[in-house]
């Protein structure tokens, strides 16, 4: 199970990558491991307010439709296109080409709730 130690997570298996007041966000190689093979993803436009822990898109693979959550409060600054076009890609490269969204951050305070990497593991070890 690959868990970057230089990100943060979610309890719903998001990872959060911080590059000054935007984040990139993506789910977890664990995430990906659980839903199988990935096929359609349902993304927000750039410029879409987020708020902390509100549903941003949904994931679809071959069992299971899921939500996906936003960390952070804030707007939507970059959505990835490829992965609209090839979903699979999540699969292939979760923490790379399979990122999401960037997300301006309104709050940076709400990044202090999310998990460490040890956290994480934790969490999914449980």
């Amino acid at each position: 199970m690959n868990i970057p130690a230089d990100l943060l997570y979610t309890k719903e298996h998001e990872w959060v990558r911080v590059e000054g007041d935007i984040i990139i966000i993506g789910i977890t190689d664990y995430a990906q491991g659980e839903l199988g093979d990935i096929v359609f993803v349902e993304l927000p436009e750039s410029g879409t307010e987020v708020k902390q822990m509100d549903v941003f898109g949904t994931i679809e693979a071959v069992k299971a439709v899921s939500e996906m959550f936003s960390p952070v409060t804030g707007t939507i600054d970059d959505v990835n296109g490829m992965i609209e076009e090839d979903a699979g890609v999540i699969n292939s490269d979760p923490y790379g080409d399979g990122w999401m969204l960037k997300i301006k951050v309104s709050d940076s305070g709400e990044l202090d709730g999310l998990l460490t990497a040890e956290q994480y593991n934790e969490l999914i070890e449980e």
